[in-house]
């Protein structure tokens, strides 16, 4: 087990505590080792790309040439980095480490004497750093110090760690004295969580202290903007507002910081935006980011409060076609719930990052790992989608804005560290997949077992206990909240534990090796519908079954039939169904609707009701993470009720 952090009620387990065996998530992780990053190597090779390795070799001074990609290029390329060193610390192949450490000694050499190293500021002479907070340096550098951190733990080797903490040392001479100027500077805040894990690896106050220093320095000046979740304090904040990624990585990184420091007022700041974030401007999907381009609405400073991109939007207003939410910000919100989790051990922290990892993350990447899309809407129009801002028709391999794939690439890689915690009553289990776990408890003694399952398709968990402590100890299941009527048993014999949806329940006992428990978590298909004031989907429901959430695609429909003909009947009945190897072998869910349509034509703006021609439709739907896999076609997740 890790050291845990002085204030969090649990303490995440060490790397190498899990190890997948065959399920959903070890398939994909091996996806990713075999696949992913392999093809993701190549691309960050590939001069076209936004995001590439070049510019490290010509700041070092090893090959001539321009700056290429974005200014945010270097933070990309580390994401990559760490998801190698999750996938080392998995599968211990020495040419991972070599590869990692080719990489390390040209960044080495490409930094700057006094710690510096963002190198799209390097290769500009008419630049001047610290200027311009789209200049992405503190993104850069943040995600170089959380990479750093990932590999000394992983592979002990300090050639990474030595350039994280020149780097960080820079930083703490830099902004340590809270230069005003500075005050709301970093557009895009992983230098807080960065700084964190530099922390937590080397033990040096200092980089706690500058971690403090950022999440303070927001809101502490006049001038702020809701773009970059600058105009307000996180102690007094109460709305999720502003650039989705941006502010995910700001909470995540206060998360951090209460973890370490026990600040109670940052905390309560937290939780109030969670509030805000989840109840009133969260998809269904765990997506976060409602606006392409748009404002931000303050009521409580006389109206709006600037303009906003790739931003939360307004309280209920969940557009389904335009809907951004771009994957970096879908992650970012299952890494704050997961820090939430652990501060707190409340489930509805850890039903958000399920949900996230099975939907708006998941729906990111091609089916065969090689293909990727930035935004994640909820409605699409075929070829005949107005496409905005990073939308595409299809799935795509190069791309100008480079984060999204080296972020679903490393959230994989390093998944398994979310599955498990302990505290001091004993091991909590937040998520259910093929898997075994070692480890050892607060107290020294040794716990493991094995889950056996095919969730999410199957709604049965098997947990048999491989190695048990000699006294008692507490194993905290988690019963997800859309689990109304989860059974357990524990050796063939039924508990009477209360299993209330939403929470851990708790099994104390003396465990033995050989003991078996059994977790049925029925999985009906689900109608859910959405709040009044969201219009934009009243009246219609989507379809969940377990934590997955699925849409329609026009290419499982007859051909003259438009997604938009489709409504679903109240008493429409679902029934779930896995034919061969579709969609990589998910299951389906297969159900009678029925269709409205004219047959006069393409309908105009208006028309009078009633006349609509209606007849029985069978439908397929399929989960939403596996949509845009069989070419430019119609999706939805959303379908009107026909009552």
């Amino acid at each position: 087990m890790q050291n845990g952090s002085l204030y969090q009620k649990l303490t995440p387990l060490t790397y190498d505590a899990v190890s997948w065996t065959d399920g959903f998530w070890g398939r994909l992780h091996q996806l990713c080792r075999e696949t992913v990053l392999p093809r993701m190597r190549e691309a960050l090779d590939e001069p076209e790309n936004g995001a590439v390795f070049s510019n490290f070799t010509i700041a070092a001074g090893l090959q001539q040439g321009e700056r290429k990609g974005t200014m945010w290029s270097d933070g990309d390329c580390y994401k990559y980095m760490e998801a190698m060193t999750h996938i080392y610390g998995a599968a211990k192949e020495q040419a991972i480490i070599e590869q990692l450490d080719e990489l390390i000694a040209v960044i080495a050499q490409a930094q700057e004497d006094d710690g510096y190293i963002s190198t799209p500021m390097q290769l500009r002479d008419d630049k001047e750093r610290w200027t311009d907070l789209h200049d992405h340096e503190l993104y850069n550098m943040g995600h170089l110090l959380t990479a750093a951190a990932v590999h000394n733990r992983i592979t002990g080797a300090r050639n990474f760690l030595q350039i994280a903490i020149d780097l960080a040392d820079y930083l703490y001479d830099l902004f340590m004295p809270r230069p005003p100027e500075l005050a709301h500077f970093g557009f895009n805040p992983s230098n807080i969580m960065g700084a964190v894990d530099l922390y937590r690896v080397t033990g040096d106050d200092r980089y706690l202290e500058l971690a403090q220093c950022f999440v303070e320095m927001r809101g502490s000046q006049p001038g702020g903007k809701d773009l970059n979740q600058s105009l307000v304090s996180l102690r007094e904040e109460s709305r999720a507002v502003g650039h989705a990624v941006t502010a995910g990585y700001l909470y995540c990184g206060a998360a951090d910081v209460v973890a370490e420091t026990g600040d109670a007022e940052l905390l309560t700041g937290l939780q109030r935006i969670w509030d805000n974030a989840v109840h009133s401007k969260m998809y269904i999907t765990g997506g976060t980011s409602a606006q392409h381009h748009g404002s931000s609405q303050r009521p409580e400073f006389g109206g709006r409060s600037g303009s906003v991109h790739e931003a939360f939007g307004y309280e209920y207003s969940l557009p389904n076609a335009t809907a951004y939410n771009e994957t970096c910000a879908n992650i970012a919100h299952a890494m704050w719930n997961w820090r939430m989790l652990n501060l707190s051990g409340d489930a509805k922290y850890t039903d958000i990052v399920e949900l996230v990892i099975y939907n708006s993350m998941l729906s990111s990447m091609s089916l065969d790992g090689i293909k990727f899309c930035y935004t994640n809407p909820l409605r699409w129009y075929g070829a005949e989608h107005p496409l905005l801002s990073q939308d595409t028709y299809e799935r795509w391999r190069l791309l100008y804005c480079y984060c999204c794939p080296t972020n679903t690439a490393r959230t994989i890689a390093l998944l398994h560290n979310w599955f498990y915690s302990a505290s001091e009553d004993g091991l909590w289990i937040h998520l259910y997949g093929g898997n075994r776990l070692n480890t050892t408890l607060p107290d020294g003694s040794l716990f493991a077992l094995t889950q056996q399952t095919d969730y999410p398709w199957d709604e049965s968990v098997r947990i048999t206990i491989d190695e048990a402590p000699a006294g008692e100890v507490s194993l905290m299941l988690r019963i997800p909240g859309w689990a109304d009527a989860a059974t357990l048993q524990i050796n063939g014999e039924a508990s009477d534990l209360p299993l209330t949806p939403q929470s851990y329940v708790e099994l104390k006992r003396v465990w033995q090796a050989g003991d078996v428990i059994d977790l049925r978590l029925p999985m009906p298909a689900r109608k859910v519908k959405a709040h009044p004031k969201a219009e934009e989907i009243r009246n219609h429901v989507a379809i969940m079954r377990g934590p997955i959430v699925y849409c329609l695609e026009s290419v499982d429909l007859p051909e003259d039939v438009s997604i938009l003909e489709v409504y679903a009947p109240d008493d429409m009945r679902l029934e779930p169904s896995r034919e061969g190897d579709l969609l990589g072998g998910v299951v389906a869910l297969k159900g009678a609707a029925r269709r409205l349509y004219e047959d006069n034509g393409a309908p105009d703006l208006y028309l009078e009701a009633g006349d609509e021609k209606e007849e029985p439709l069978d439908i397929t739907l399929i989960p939403y993470y596996a949509w845009n896999n069989r070419g430019i076609n119609e999706m939805t997740v959303w379908l009107p009720r026909r009552f």
